[in-house]
């Protein structure tokens, strides 16, 4: 599944789940991991994921995922760019890479209007 662009204050772990493309029980389980990742709940107990959180899972993802690292590994790894301050300098390229995935989006939508006026102008 695409990732998708963060938008909104609060997401619910479903909303989370889809803009990852992570199941919620990965989710879940990396929250009992990652002592950093610790969405706030809401009145009824449901997660309350924030933007940060969400760059945060990335970031993660990244590291196990795309980098190879164990759990551990990526633990310990986030702790050194937390201490050097590279995370918010990671996430924040994370975050522009994620841009163009809004302009595929956008274009793609205008390709689709395009084929409608077409359709509408040649067959009035």
């Amino acid at each position: 599944m695409e990732e998708r662009p963060i938008k909104r204050l609060y997401y619910s772990i479903a909303e989370v789940s889809e803009i990852t493309g992570l199941k919620p029980y990965v989710l879940r389980y990396w929250e009992t991991e990652f002592s950093e990742l610790n969405p706030q709940k809401n009145r009824a107990g449901n997660r309350a994921y924030k933007k940060n959180d969400i760059q945060l899972i990335f970031a993660i993802k990244r590291l196990l995922y795309e980098e190879k690292y164990t759990i551990e590994g990526a633990r310990q790894r986030l702790r050194q760019m937390k201490d050097k301050k590279e995370l918010a300098g990671q996430l924040s390229l994370l975050e522009e890479s994620k841009k163009n995935g809004i302009l595929q989006d956008i274009r793609a939508g205008l390709i689709d209007c395009l084929k409608i006026l077409e359709k509408h102008s040649f067959g009035a």
